[in-house]
């Protein structure tokens, strides 16, 4: 099952996220390589500014979905303001379709 990762970051916090980044990055290469991961990038504000994140994972359960959230080092430096995690159905342009 498909998850998304709505991640919204704190105000403020550019900072955390461009240092953290290479490991987040690290993070994200590690759970493609283990095919969990479907796509990942970032919101941008009005300046173009990365300002929180959108995740789209494959776990099993909703609970899968938020450890691998957590897990996430941009989660671990306390980046984000709130994160939501929602079950996604892709319909259009979903790669293996």
């Amino acid at each position: 099952m498909l998850f998304a990762l709505l991640c919204k970051d704190k105000p403020g916090h550019l900072n955390v996220r461009m240092e953290t980044r290479p490991t987040h990055l690290a993070y994200l290469d590690k759970l493609n390589a283990e095919g969990k991961l479907s796509m990942a990038g970032p919101f941008l504000d009005d300046e173009g500014k990365a300002c929180g994140s959108l995740v789209l994972v494959k776990a099993e359960t909703a609970q899968e979905a938020k450890a691998l959230a957590d897990a996430d080092p941009y989660a671990q430096a306390g980046l984000f303001e709130s994160v939501e995690i929602k079950p996604f159905n892709w319909v259009f342009n979903k790669p293996e379709a």
